[in-house]
């Protein structure tokens, strides 16, 4: 992995990205996948992460970043709605 992340870095360091970008989309991906992980749940990927709280959703913020879980449908409302009537039969 550290070979990896060494590559990417001269990949980076190559095509001109500035260290403050790089930094930026490190921290917003990995705090997206955290919040993948967790399921949108705040308490558990602050905790995941090892930082406060009330951290995690300042940086949510200034990331801009979407850390609601998309919602699934269930079986139960899928149920629901393949049984609604459909209009016009």
């Amino acid at each position: 992995m550290k070979d990896q992340l060494e590559a990417l870095i001269n990949q980076m360091i190559e095509h001109g990205v500035a260290y403050k970008d790089a930094m930026e989309e490190f921290e917003r991906r990995f705090i997206k996948k955290v919040l993948e992980k967790t399921r949108g749940n705040q308490s558990k990927a602050a905790e995941e992460l090892e930082i406060h709280r009330n951290t995690l959703s300042r940086r949510i913020e200034e990331l801009q970043l979407d850390h609601r879980p998309s919602r699934r449908r269930t079986r139960k409302t899928a149920l629901r709605k393949s049984a609604a009537p459909t209009a016009g039969k």
